[in-house]
């Protein structure tokens, strides 16, 4: 018997435009010669995912041949921009049929835009099965130029700032999630739709938890993780540590300094291989800031930052000298953080469930806006000496989008570096008609708090309009969403609500 040879006359037809890459320059010649290598390599591959972070931070994608990839590499993809549309519970929060009002013409209607690979990100995934490959793509429209509600090109944008002044940011991760094992195969479909989230996923905890980096504890886990880690490994990440957390089967993975591009796009392959990875041997891998499970301990993440002198190399955060502290760059930066704090918050905890860590009823939590070199309640703590001196800010949730997170930190620490310059100069500097620091001595408590703080207008010096206007309609859905579920509900403060595990611990 002999197969039907197909014929496919328009194959590229829905592979976004012919030399969409060289008619509009997208690629730098290192792009170009991976590129190159990359066509070299594709008969050894199967199935090739093409991905971007919608504004969520979530992972969306479409799975392609290896044929089909071959022209989408230099042509892009066609993508549908309602990932952008949706918030955490696929309600559409921006209406595309009318005036959506975000200043995106693209919008109306569902038009097309062209996801673009950049063949940096190319890499195998180990594992058994078809050998599939992924990618991260880069958002365009259809005249080439880059889509305004793409989280990695605001860090883009933020990252040329920086290599315009001589400095490159480095980044450390320490993430904290929640690995359970699940007690059935039940998809949680009953009662879903347009937010209208199905039921969580059953699960039961890996541990007791409440012994700290107790051996026997991570030995619950270890049969997961440590596997995990060897694949974490294999894909190139530079992993430092698996290590039990205080909670349940609570997991903190720590890795090595990287860039800025390379911190946010290995949280994206991070976050999403793990989970992928735990599903396939019947877990439940969640970076929802604190589950709805007993005893949960909620989870953050701290993110390590320095800048590095491009030329010579040298941390620029280390106090000169004998003397002990910050160095005055370093101090600038954080005095950026502190003055953004309350208008880029939502960046950095963006879900009604990360306000559940925010409270004075976890000791450890970092409540308060404020510097300290060893206050772990402080948003913002010095650490280190030398060439390994950084600031660590420990406000975050493990779910935020990385590319927003990260970008927000990179754009008020040069904010403050600017105040810095101005100050030198004895003139005023770009940020000088701002407040010097945060209005209120705590932390936005909540979700509603952050989002207003975040309408102030401010933010969209970072975002831009489009993007801005865009992640207020997302998150005024979302809120709107659980006020009105809580109006009937009655949720006890400080207790985890079904809500919460229903919108959050099977996405995120």
């Amino acid at each position: 018997m002999f197969a039907r040879s197909w014929s496919t006359p328009s194959a590229e037809g829905s592979v976004g435009c012919p030399s969409f890459v060289a008619d509009h320059a997208l690629w730098d010649g290192a792009q170009l010669a991976a590129a190159e290598r990359i066509e070299a390599g594709l008969d050894g591959v199967d199935l090739v995912r093409l991905v971007f972070a919608d504004p969520h931070g979530l992972a969306r994608s479409k799975t392609l041949t290896a044929r089909t990839f071959r022209g989408v590499l230099r042509n892009g993809m066609n993508f549908s921009p309602g990932p952008f549309l949706k918030d955490t519970g696929c309600a559409t929060a921006v209406d595309y049929r009318g005036e959506h009002g975000i200043g995106v013409d693209e919008i109306a209607g569902l038009g097309n835009f062209v996801l673009v690979p950049d063949p940096l990100t190319f890499q195998t995934l180990p594992g058994d099965g078809p050998r599939t490959a992924w990618v991260i793509g880069d958002e365009y429209l259809r005249d080439g130029t880059p889509h305004p509600l793409s989280s990695r090109g605001v860090l883009r944008r933020t990252l040329a700032r920086y290599a315009g002044r001589g400095l490159s940011p480095v980044l450390g991760l320490e993430v904290e999630w929640y690995l359970t094992r699940r007690l059935d195969e039940d998809p949680g479909n009953a009662g879903n739709g347009f937010g209208l989230q199905g039921e969580a996923p059953r699960v039961a905890a890996m541990n007791a938890g409440y012994q700290f980096n107790l051996d026997a504890a991570y030995d619950s886990v270890a049969p997961l993780t440590d596997p995990l880690a060897l694949e974490l490994l294999r894909l190139g990440l530079p992993l430092r540590s698996m290590e039990h957390e205080m909670g349940p089967g609570q997991v903190e993975t720590t890795f090595d300094p990287m860039s800025a591009l390379d911190t946010a796009d290995a949280m994206l392959l991070f976050r999403t291989f793990t989970k992928r990875y735990c599903a396939r041997r019947g877990h439940h891998a969640s970076f929802m800031s604190q589950p709805r499970i007993e005893g949960a301990d909620p989870s953050g993440w701290h993110l390590n930052q320095s800048l590095v002198d491009t030329a010579t190399g040298r941390n620029v955060f280390s106090a000169e000298g004998l003397s002990a502290g910050m160095s005055p760059v370093s101090k600038a930066y954080a005095d950026g953080l502190l003055s953004w704090l309350r208008d880029l918050f939502l960046l950095s905890v963006p879900t009604v469930n990360g306000y559940q860590r925010l409270s004075s009823a976890h000791a450890l939590s970092p409540t308060r806006a404020g510097l300290s070199l060893e206050d772990r309640t402080a948003m913002l703590r010095v650490v280190g000496s030398g060439a390994g001196a950084h600031i660590e800010n420990r406000i975050g949730e493990p779910c935020a989008n990385p590319y927003l997170n990260i970008a927000a930190q990179l754009f008020a620490g040069l904010d403050g570096l600017d105040g810095l310059d101005a100050l030198t100069a004895g003139a005023a500097g770009p940020g000088s008609e701002e407040p010097p620091g945060p209005s209120a001595e705590f932390v936005p408590q909540s979700l509603r708090e952050a989002l207003e703080a975040f309408r102030s207008g401010r933010a969209a010096r970072l975002l831009g309009e489009p993007l801005a206007a865009c992640l207020a309609k997302l998150k005024e859905s979302e809120l709107r969403r659980y006020e009105a579920w809580a109006l009937h509900a009655a949720p006890v403060a400080g207790r985890v609500t079904q809500w919460e595990q229903r919108e959050y611990f099977a996405a995120f």
